[in-house]
Protein backbone atom coordinates (compact mmCIF):
# COMPACT_ATOMS: atom_id res chain seq x y z
CA UNK A 1 0.00 0.00 0.00
CA UNK A 2 1.17 3.52 -0.78
CA UNK A 3 -0.04 6.92 0.42
CA UNK A 4 1.21 10.32 -0.74
CA UNK A 5 0.33 13.54 1.07
CA UNK A 6 1.23 17.06 0.02
CA UNK A 7 1.59 19.73 2.73
CA UNK A 8 2.49 23.40 2.15
CA UNK A 9 4.62 25.68 4.24
CA UNK A 10 3.37 28.94 5.68
CA UNK A 11 4.54 32.50 6.24
CA UNK A 12 4.18 34.47 9.44
CA UNK A 13 1.70 37.25 10.06
CA UNK A 14 2.25 37.30 13.84
CA UNK A 15 4.93 35.18 15.52
CA UNK A 16 3.48 33.51 18.63
CA UNK A 17 6.72 33.16 20.61
CA UNK A 18 6.38 36.49 22.44
CA UNK A 19 2.72 36.13 23.50
CA UNK A 20 1.52 32.59 22.77
CA UNK A 21 -0.85 33.89 20.09
CA UNK A 22 -0.09 34.03 16.39
CA UNK A 23 -1.18 34.09 12.79
CA UNK A 24 0.13 32.64 9.53
CA UNK A 25 -0.91 31.95 5.93
CA UNK A 26 -0.22 29.10 3.54
CA UNK A 27 2.36 29.47 0.77
CA UNK A 28 2.69 27.37 -2.36
CA UNK A 29 5.97 25.70 -1.44
CA UNK A 30 5.47 22.21 -0.12
CA UNK A 31 6.66 18.85 1.11
CA UNK A 32 5.30 15.60 -0.30
CA UNK A 33 5.53 12.57 1.96
CA UNK A 34 5.21 9.09 0.43
CA UNK A 35 4.43 6.18 2.74
CA UNK A 36 4.89 2.56 1.68
CA UNK A 37 4.18 -0.48 3.81
CA UNK A 38 7.05 -2.80 4.68
CA UNK A 39 7.30 -5.85 6.96
CA UNK A 40 8.42 -4.00 10.09
CA UNK A 41 10.13 -0.89 11.54
CA UNK A 42 10.05 2.77 10.44
CA UNK A 43 12.53 3.76 7.74
CA UNK A 44 12.98 7.39 6.67
CA UNK A 45 14.53 8.52 3.38
CA UNK A 46 14.15 12.30 3.04
CA UNK A 47 15.28 14.01 -0.16
CA UNK A 48 17.02 16.74 1.85
CA UNK A 49 19.87 16.28 4.32
CA UNK A 50 17.74 16.71 7.46
CA UNK A 51 17.38 15.02 10.82
CA UNK A 52 14.68 12.34 10.51
CA UNK A 53 13.74 12.37 14.22
CA UNK A 54 10.57 14.41 13.64
CA UNK A 55 9.37 12.07 10.88
CA UNK A 56 9.97 9.02 13.07
CA UNK A 57 8.15 10.51 16.06
CA UNK A 58 5.16 11.49 13.89
CA UNK A 59 4.85 7.93 12.61
CA UNK A 60 5.28 6.38 16.06
CA UNK A 61 2.58 8.60 17.58
CA UNK A 62 0.09 7.50 14.95
CA UNK A 63 0.97 3.83 15.49
CA UNK A 64 0.58 4.34 19.24
CA UNK A 65 -2.77 6.08 18.80
CA UNK A 66 -4.12 3.08 16.87
CA UNK A 67 -2.31 0.60 19.14
CA UNK A 68 -0.48 -0.95 16.20
CA UNK A 69 3.01 -2.42 16.73
CA UNK A 70 5.25 -1.28 13.86
CA UNK A 71 7.85 -3.90 14.80
CA UNK A 72 5.43 -6.82 14.62
CA UNK A 73 2.27 -6.05 12.65
CA UNK A 74 3.38 -3.72 9.85
CA UNK A 75 6.12 -1.21 9.16
CA UNK A 76 6.49 1.80 6.88
CA UNK A 77 9.07 3.45 4.66
CA UNK A 78 8.78 7.25 4.48
CA UNK A 79 10.30 9.27 1.64
CA UNK A 80 9.91 12.96 0.91
CA UNK A 81 10.17 15.47 -1.93
CA UNK A 82 10.41 19.14 -1.00
CA UNK A 83 10.87 22.59 -2.49
CA UNK A 84 10.33 24.19 0.94
CA UNK A 85 13.61 25.48 2.42
CA UNK A 86 14.30 24.03 5.89
CA UNK A 87 15.34 26.13 8.91
CA UNK A 88 14.13 29.33 7.23
CA UNK A 89 10.98 30.37 9.08
CA UNK A 90 8.62 28.96 6.45
CA UNK A 91 7.12 26.18 8.60
CA UNK A 92 8.97 23.24 7.12
CA UNK A 93 8.60 21.36 10.43
CA UNK A 94 4.83 21.90 10.44
CA UNK A 95 4.58 20.82 6.81
CA UNK A 96 6.55 17.60 7.33
CA UNK A 97 4.74 16.69 10.55
CA UNK A 98 1.33 17.33 8.96
CA UNK A 99 2.24 15.34 5.86
CA UNK A 100 3.67 12.32 7.68
CA UNK A 101 0.93 12.23 10.32
CA UNK A 102 -1.87 12.37 7.74
CA UNK A 103 -0.21 9.84 5.42
CA UNK A 104 0.48 7.30 8.17
CA UNK A 105 -2.98 7.69 9.69
CA UNK A 106 -4.64 7.13 6.30
CA UNK A 107 -2.47 4.07 5.67
CA UNK A 108 -3.32 2.50 9.03
CA UNK A 109 -7.01 3.37 8.73
CA UNK A 110 -7.19 1.64 5.34
CA UNK A 111 -4.93 -1.31 6.18
CA UNK A 112 -6.63 -2.16 9.47
CA UNK A 113 -10.15 -0.88 8.74
CA UNK A 114 -9.89 1.81 11.42
CA UNK A 115 -11.75 5.11 11.69
CA UNK A 116 -9.69 7.90 10.05
CA UNK A 117 -8.45 10.68 12.31
CA UNK A 118 -10.24 14.03 12.06
CA UNK A 119 -8.36 17.19 11.05
CA UNK A 120 -7.71 18.59 14.53
CA UNK A 121 -6.55 15.22 15.85
CA UNK A 122 -4.01 15.03 13.03
CA UNK A 123 -2.84 18.59 13.73
CA UNK A 124 -2.53 17.95 17.46
CA UNK A 125 -0.60 14.72 16.97
CA UNK A 126 1.69 16.55 14.55
CA UNK A 127 2.25 19.36 17.07
CA UNK A 128 2.91 16.90 19.88
CA UNK A 129 5.51 15.28 17.65
CA UNK A 130 7.15 18.63 16.88
CA UNK A 131 7.32 19.49 20.59
CA UNK A 132 8.84 16.11 21.42
CA UNK A 133 11.38 16.49 18.61
CA UNK A 134 12.34 19.93 19.97
CA UNK A 135 11.78 21.80 16.70
CA UNK A 136 9.27 24.30 18.06
CA UNK A 137 8.88 26.54 21.11
CA UNK A 138 5.12 27.21 21.25
CA UNK A 139 3.94 24.13 19.33
CA UNK A 140 3.42 26.36 16.26
CA UNK A 141 -0.35 25.88 16.20
CA UNK A 142 -0.60 28.93 13.92
CA UNK A 143 1.90 27.49 11.42
CA UNK A 144 0.43 24.00 11.69
CA UNK A 145 -3.14 25.13 11.00
CA UNK A 146 -2.13 27.43 8.13
CA UNK A 147 -0.18 24.55 6.60
CA UNK A 148 -3.00 22.07 7.16
CA UNK A 149 -6.01 24.14 6.10
CA UNK A 150 -4.35 26.63 3.76
CA UNK A 151 -5.35 30.28 3.71
CA UNK A 152 -4.91 32.38 6.83
CA UNK A 153 -5.38 31.36 10.44
CA UNK A 154 -5.31 33.40 13.64
CA UNK A 155 -4.75 31.24 16.70
CA UNK A 156 -4.30 30.95 20.44
CA UNK A 157 -1.29 28.63 20.40
CA UNK A 158 -1.18 27.94 24.11
CA UNK A 159 -4.76 26.66 24.15
CA UNK A 160 -4.63 25.32 20.57
CA UNK A 161 -7.69 27.31 19.59
CA UNK A 162 -8.47 28.64 16.10
CA UNK A 163 -9.82 32.20 16.27
CA UNK A 164 -10.04 32.88 12.51
CA UNK A 165 -9.70 30.45 9.60
CA UNK A 166 -10.41 31.76 6.10
CA UNK A 167 -9.11 31.91 2.57
CA UNK A 168 -6.64 34.61 1.64
CA UNK A 169 -6.60 36.62 -1.60
CA UNK A 170 -4.49 34.86 -4.22
CA UNK A 171 -1.51 37.18 -3.92
CA UNK A 172 1.90 36.69 -5.41
CA UNK A 173 4.61 36.11 -2.83
CA UNK A 174 8.31 36.89 -2.95
CA UNK A 175 10.66 35.27 -0.45
CA UNK A 176 14.17 36.54 0.19
CA UNK A 177 16.50 33.88 1.57
CA UNK A 178 19.65 35.40 3.14
CA UNK A 179 22.67 33.15 3.55
CA UNK A 180 21.85 32.66 7.21
CA UNK A 181 19.77 29.93 8.84
CA UNK A 182 17.83 30.25 12.08
CA UNK A 183 16.53 27.22 13.96
CA UNK A 184 13.39 28.21 15.88
CA UNK A 185 14.21 26.03 18.87
CA UNK A 186 17.57 27.81 19.30
CA UNK A 187 16.09 31.32 19.34
CA UNK A 188 16.43 33.69 22.31
CA UNK A 189 12.96 33.37 23.84
CA UNK A 190 13.65 35.77 26.71
CA UNK A 191 14.70 38.49 24.28
CA UNK A 192 11.63 37.94 22.10
CA UNK A 193 9.25 38.08 25.06
CA UNK A 194 10.40 41.66 25.66
CA UNK A 195 8.35 42.44 22.55
CA UNK A 196 5.09 41.21 24.06
CA UNK A 197 3.27 44.57 24.40
CA UNK A 198 4.08 45.51 20.81
CA UNK A 199 3.36 42.06 19.40
CA UNK A 200 -0.02 42.24 21.16
CA UNK A 201 -0.79 45.24 18.95
CA UNK A 202 0.10 43.24 15.84
CA UNK A 203 -2.05 40.34 17.03
CA UNK A 204 -5.00 42.66 17.62
CA UNK A 205 -4.64 43.87 14.04
CA UNK A 206 -4.71 40.24 12.86
CA UNK A 207 -7.87 39.61 14.90
CA UNK A 208 -9.38 42.60 13.08
CA UNK A 209 -8.37 40.95 9.77
CA UNK A 210 -5.88 43.74 9.10
CA UNK A 211 -3.33 41.09 8.18
CA UNK A 212 -0.96 43.32 6.22
CA UNK A 213 -0.45 45.85 9.01
CA UNK A 214 0.03 42.96 11.44
CA UNK A 215 2.64 41.35 9.18
CA UNK A 216 4.53 44.63 8.72
CA UNK A 217 4.66 45.41 12.43
CA UNK A 218 5.48 41.87 13.53
CA UNK A 219 8.16 41.43 10.88
CA UNK A 220 10.04 44.59 11.78
CA UNK A 221 9.82 43.88 15.53
CA UNK A 222 11.19 40.35 15.31
CA UNK A 223 13.81 41.00 12.63
CA UNK A 224 15.28 43.84 14.67
CA UNK A 225 15.29 41.77 17.85
CA UNK A 226 16.80 38.70 16.20
CA UNK A 227 19.53 40.60 14.39
CA UNK A 228 18.21 40.50 10.82
CA UNK A 229 18.30 43.50 8.48
CA UNK A 230 14.96 45.33 8.74
CA UNK A 231 15.82 47.20 5.53
CA UNK A 232 14.81 44.09 3.59
CA UNK A 233 11.20 44.63 4.64
CA UNK A 234 11.26 48.44 4.50
CA UNK A 235 12.81 48.48 1.03
CA UNK A 236 10.12 46.09 -0.20
CA UNK A 237 7.40 48.36 1.20
CA UNK A 238 9.04 51.39 -0.38
CA UNK A 239 8.93 49.60 -3.74
CA UNK A 240 5.19 48.97 -3.43
CA UNK A 241 4.85 45.64 -1.61
CA UNK A 242 1.45 45.17 0.02
CA UNK A 243 3.20 43.86 3.14
CA UNK A 244 6.66 42.59 4.06
CA UNK A 245 8.47 41.21 7.08
CA UNK A 246 10.50 38.43 8.64
CA UNK A 247 8.80 35.03 8.65
CA UNK A 248 9.03 33.01 11.85
CA UNK A 249 12.40 33.50 13.47
CA UNK A 250 14.02 33.85 10.04
CA UNK A 251 15.95 33.80 7.99
CA UNK A 252 13.33 34.22 5.25
CA UNK A 253 11.73 37.59 4.53
CA UNK A 254 8.35 37.54 2.82
CA UNK A 255 6.79 40.22 0.62
CA UNK A 256 3.18 40.14 -0.55
CA UNK A 257 3.21 41.81 -3.95
CA UNK A 258 1.07 42.52 -6.97
CA UNK A 259 2.05 42.42 -10.63
CA UNK A 260 3.06 46.08 -10.55
CA UNK A 261 5.36 45.90 -7.53
CA UNK A 262 6.82 42.42 -8.04
CA UNK A 263 9.71 43.40 -10.34
CA UNK A 264 10.58 46.50 -8.31
CA UNK A 265 10.83 44.47 -5.11
CA UNK A 266 12.94 41.83 -6.85
CA UNK A 267 15.28 44.52 -8.17
CA UNK A 268 15.87 46.08 -4.75
CA UNK A 269 16.36 42.70 -3.10
CA UNK A 270 18.79 41.66 -5.84
CA UNK A 271 20.88 44.75 -4.99
CA UNK A 272 21.81 43.28 -1.61
CA UNK A 273 25.36 42.00 -1.43
CA UNK A 274 24.96 38.88 0.72
CA UNK A 275 24.13 36.74 -2.34
CA UNK A 276 20.76 35.75 -0.96
CA UNK A 277 18.26 34.18 -3.31
CA UNK A 278 14.71 35.12 -4.21
CA UNK A 279 11.89 32.58 -4.50
CA UNK A 280 8.67 33.42 -6.34
CA UNK A 281 5.49 31.70 -5.21
CA UNK A 282 1.90 32.54 -4.23
CA UNK A 283 -0.63 32.14 -1.45
CA UNK A 284 -1.79 28.56 -0.86
CA UNK A 285 -5.48 28.14 -0.01
CA UNK A 286 -5.55 24.35 -0.55
CA UNK A 287 -3.66 23.16 2.49
CA UNK A 288 -2.58 19.62 3.28
CA UNK A 289 -4.17 17.03 1.02
CA UNK A 290 -4.06 13.32 0.23
CA UNK A 291 -2.85 12.76 -3.32
CA UNK A 292 -3.25 8.96 -3.36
Amino acid sequence: MKKIVRSPGSATIVNAIATGKGSAFGINLDIKAEIKTIDSSIVCNPDLDIDTTLMEICAKKVFDYYDIDFNKEIGIAISTQSNLPPASGLSSSSAISNAVTLAVSQMIADEFDKKPLDDLKIINLAIDSSLEAGVTITGAFDDATASYFGGVTVTDNLNRKIIIKEKMPDHKILIYMPNKHSMTANSDVKRMKLLSPLVDIAFEKACQRDYYTALNLNGILYSNTLGFDTNLAIDALEKGAIASGLSGTGSAFVAIVDEKSKDDVKDVWNSYTDSGRIIETKVDNLGTSLII
